[in-house]
């Protein structure tokens, strides 16, 4: 399989060759001046800056200037990178859901700039803001291919203000070139942005952009040339100290707990590429929470990264193999571990150093060595995480990749099994992106090494797609074996064969409300090899969806599915029910729909119902969020997932309840407090997480976050804890 996959490859290299034609470009002039950010634009050095304007539609329409233009004007000194943006709009009624840094940029007005400063078009910085002088930034990966390549996480201290005027209104930013990663000598960078104007309903892009694709692509850039070469990028080390305190009580064991923690991180550049992320002691406590999610499978959901060590250059780490069955690095499996009850509890980390970024123009490096610690009392022992990968560009956006894992424990403990003193995973991805970004894919295989283990210990496969305005297709399938392992990776299922291809036509009328519609199917199938090869699983997915000029989304979906159950099961998660039998068979048929409101409106909601078979009975699911936009204060959400599953005796029948309540305020710009309550019958669990957040300074926060947890059958206390976390960046 592996070896058709690099012929794939091969043949599709003249694609990959396809570039752009009379891409946009201007001149970033070079001045001696100090800029002073505050919106206005009336120093006279603005007048000799060149334009980035003519702004296409991207939304409803890719095919007309934007209706609302922006003109942005760059210019720099030995130190700093200055942005002026005069954006016209229609009034001064603005969609401005919150004061919070990082905000979700779709459904309000903001804009967004993408800066690819090693001319890859696989990585690049973005820095964005909103009327209001709110500032977001991110971290780009994969070639803007999707969500799981769009890091908002990622800090950086910059400056930025905005001033409104009538019919329009400035952002003024000032950019450290120390904010960026960039070879030394450079005369050129890669650039676009995006713009969202909620008041003509418009979303625009310096460069023209096909609807068919994402907008922030990074397929789809001009050139921002600069005037003299740039000097050395003197990145700043940024020592980040953190100072925590904590008070919580087990209701459940009847323990009482207090702790205070000291330790920290810092950033180091490594000359004008690389960043060396040190850590010791690092703090993970609970000043966010995950989302709870309803699991009515059989298998086991992967969660985000929110962890800032883990988060520079992550996709070096992160990206390999298959999301969906097989990862072979998941970061969040370090900093956990199963008790000697197999039951997941926090496991602390000593510390760590993360070496990542661009050793040249086409080669990446990333290593990162962690040491957890040892808990005798729950039979854990002691491991160093060490993770090494290697990445080779190649043609215009495709690069071949090298991964290898190492998960070890140095200790004799007596608990410890010897298969599971060691893990090793070595791998190679060869991910495909054609300049136009029509052609993408990825192709891989990973091998797996672990005492005593078998010889079905590998895991590839391929994901092959083609991207154009009306006909979208996928050739994708994967395959884990038996035997694969990889302890600090994410691994669904194993022993699997499966097949997802896909098929998808769009359409764009000229006239209506409809901006767009389109059909997809998705036949998959899995096949178990130690099962004779026995097909254990099928899907064939079929949906309608379309988007609305105004906003509003809607779709319908079917599936027919076959699942054949090797094993009892019960899917209520009831305690003590008698569960589905195994080696039998299930086929089972449901139906979907859902509609999405105009997220520009002061409320707006989502639902989606479905009903169907379910196994041998029904399910009836009900899901759903409504969100009061009280503008730019306050943010009330509301998200409920109703599960009611009936099935024929004995087998138990349940209703599953998941309702998220949230609160947001802003009080300004520097002082957020948020309350999230979560209540979930499947977990047994009513948690209550409440956060006040001061930012005092660039980056750095004074957090005070309450956490309550209780049984929800008894409705009794579980846990409660009060935490106060002082983290403060400081740049040496």
């Amino acid at each position: 399989m592996l070896k058709k996959s690099f012929v794939l490859v091969t043949i599709l290299c003249s694609y990959v060759l396809f570039s752009q034609s009379d891409p946009k470009s201007f001149t970033v002039k070079y001045i001696d001046d100090i800029i002073k950010v505050d919106g206005i634009m009336d120093e006279s050095v603005w007048e000799i800056a060149e334009s980035a304007s003519d702004f296409h539609q991207y939304f409803p329409s890719d095919t007309t200037l934007a209706f609302q233009q922006t003109d942005i004007k760059m210019l720099y000194n030995n130190t700093t990178l200055y942005v002026g943006i005069k954006l016209n709009t229609e009034g001064d009624n603005y969609v401005i859901p919150s004061l919070q840094r990082d905000y979700r940029a779709g459904g309000n007005d903001n804009i967004s700039l993408m800066f690819d400063t090693f001319n890859d078009g696989t990585n690049a910085f973005l820095f964005g803001m909103n009327p209001y002088g709110v500032r977001r930034e991110a971290l780009i990966s994969n070639g803007g291919s999707g969500p799981s390549g769009f890091t908002t996480s990622w800090d950086v201290k910059w400056k930025g203000e905005t001033k409104i005027y009538e019919g329009y209104y400035i952002c003024e930013l000032a950019i450290p070139l120390t904010s960026f990663k960039f070879r030394q000598g450079e005369t050129k960078w890669r650039f676009n942005s995006y713009r969202f104007d909620m008041q003509t309903n418009e979303t625009s892009s310096w460069m023209k952009i096909p609807q068919n694709q994402l907008v922030y692509s990074l397929a789809f850039m001009g050139d921002m040339i600069f005037e003299k070469p740039l000097g050395k990028s003197r990145t700043p080390m940024a020592l980040i100290p953190y100072i925590n305190g904590i008070l919580a009580k087990d209701y459940e064991n009847n323990e009482e707990f207090n702790n205070f923690n000291v330790g920290g991180d810092a950033k180091i550049s490594i000359g004008n590429g690389m960043n060396l992320d040190v850590t010791l002691n690092p703090d993970f406590s609970n000043v966010q929470v995950d989302n709870v999610i309803v699991n009515l499978s059989r298998f086991q959901v992967a969660l985000p990264e929110r962890r800032q060590f883990f988060i520079d250059n992550n996709d070096l780490f992160g990206s390999f193999g298959n999301e969906r069955d097989a990862n072979p690095f998941f970061s969040r499996r370090i900093g956990i571990a199963k008790n000697k009850d197999d039951e997941t509890i926090e496991n602390g980390i000593v510390g760590g150093v993360r070496l990542s970024g661009k050793l040249n123009e086409n080669w990446r490096l990333g290593l990162l060595n962690i040491q957890t610690e040892e808990d005798e009392e729950n039979e854990i022992a002691s491991n160093n995480n060490t993770v090494l990968a290697l990445q080779k560009k190649m043609f215009s956006r495709s690069n071949l990749s090298f991964i290898f894992v190492n998960r070890q424990s140095f200790g004799e403990y007596d608990f410890l099994e010897e298969t599971d003193r060691y893990n090793r995973v070595v791998g190679l991805d060869y991910n495909l992106a054609s300049a136009d970004n029509t052609w993408t894919g990825k192709f891989f295989y990973h091998k797996s090494f672990a005492r005593d283990i078998g010889n079905r210990d590998a895991s590839g496969g391929m994901d092959l797609r083609y991207n154009s305005r009306f006909f979208n297709f996928g050739l994708r399938g994967n395959f884990v074996g038996n035997d694969f392992r990889s302890d600090l990776g994410f691994v669904r299922r194993q022993d699997i064969v499966a097949a997802r291809p896909f098929v998808e036509f769009n359409f764009w009328p000229q006239k209506g409300k409809l901006n767009s519609h389109g059909f997809r199917i998705s036949p998959n199938a899995i096949w178990r090899p130690t099962l004779d090869y026995k097909n254990t699983d099928y899907n064939i997915f079929l949906s309608w969806q379309a988007r609305f000029k105004s906003q509003e989304e809607f779709s319908v979906r079917m599936f027919n599915r076959y699942t054949f159950l090797t094993e009892e099961f019960d899917p209520t998660g009831t305690d003590g029910a008698v569960g589905l039998p195994g080696d039998i068979g299930y086929y089972y048929t449901s139906y979907e729909m859902q509609f999405q409101s105009d997220r520009r409106r002061v409320f707006s909601y989502s639902v989606q119902p479905g009903y169907g078979d379910f196994y041998n009975g029904n399910r009836f699911v009900m899901e759903g969020d409504l969100s009061l936009r009280l503008q730019p204060k306050m943010l009330l959400s509301l998200g409920v997932n109703y599960n009611s599953i009936m099935l024929p005796e004995p087998y138990a029948s349940r209703e599953i309840w998941l309702v998220s309540p949230r609160i947001e305020l802003t009080f300004n710009k520097s002082v957020f407090w948020s309350t999230l309550i979560q209540y979930s019958n499947q977990a047994d669990n009513l948690g209550i997480n409440s956060r006040l957040q001061w930012r005092f300074a660039p980056l750095s926060d004074l957090f005070l976050v309450y956490n309550d947890n209780y049984f929800v059958n008894t409705f009794m206390p579980r846990t409660r804890s009060i935490n106060l976390k002082l983290t403060y960046w400081l740049n040496i």
